[in-house]
């Protein structure tokens, strides 16, 4: 004989009306979201560059993108990366790469130092991924030539055979749009990244003459590269 099942009325009506019962998670997700999101607003620990303001480039007046030198700390990108970038989000690269180093052990033997959230300050959206069919690459600037690179993506197998990633030789004969990139960079302004004036009138010619292979590799080469990570520093504190 079964077991009599207890519910309260209300359950029975919410479980018999398929509105009332929509409604009713409506309410309950939007508290929840509620509390896990808005004291990410309010916490100044929130990013780690609040405390520690060396995670982030401090940029002074007259200084040029250009002036900037890796370990200096997180700066927007330049032209040539942002047109990577975008690329790297058109071709659905972040669908087999993560761009988030966790704080486990493991990881950091392989990949390096976990990721700070202040790292993906100017990262709209950002790129953390969920899922790793390809390795992780948020410390991948500069393990590997922009040769390397360029063979890689054109054919992945001819440098590591066991890649399941797909050929992009088109890269190489498709030209950077040079009207775009003002307008990207624009439109990061709008979304709170620096960037000045000067930065968005020198993006196109900064593209000027450059393919798709060049924009994506610059984009991969300048990854995990702005901060200097300084031994025993626990940014999470």
């Amino acid at each position: 004989m079964a077991e009599k099942i207890y519910s309260t009325k209300l359950q029975d009506k919410l479980e018999r009306n398929i509105w009332g019962l929509i409604g009713m998670l409506a309410i309950v997700l939007s508290i929840a979201g509620i509390v896990e999101i808005v004291p990410l607003f309010v916490l100044d620990d929130t990013f780690e560059h609040n405390r520690h303001p060396e995670v982030v480039w401090q940029r002074q007046a007259g200084q040029t993108l250009n002036d900037w030198k890796p370990g200096d700390g997180v700066r927007p990108y330049k032209a040539l990366e942002l047109a990577g970038r975008d690329i790297y989000q058109r071709e659905g690269c972040y669908l087999c790469h993560s761009q988030m180093v966790r704080p486990f052990r493991d990881e950091k033997e392989r990949y390096g130092h976990y990721s700070l959230a202040s790292e993906s300050i100017y990262d709209h959206p950002f790129q953390w991924g969920s899922k790793r069919t390809g390795p992780d690459l948020a410390r991948g600037g500069g393990k590997y030539s922009d040769d390397w690179h360029r063979k890689h993506l054109r054919a992945p197998r001819s440098m590591v055979p066991e890649s399941v990633m797909p050929n992009y030789p088109w890269l190489d004969d498709a030209a950077v749009d040079v009207d775009r990139i003002q307008a990207s960079m624009a439109a990061m302004r709008t979304l709170g990244v620096p960037y000045t004036d000067d930065d968005i009138a020198q993006g196109a010619q900064a593209v000027e003459g450059k393919t798709e292979m060049d924009a994506l590799v610059a984009y991969l080469q300048v990854l995990g590269t702005m901060v200097k990570f300084q031994e025993g520093v626990d940014y999470r504190e």
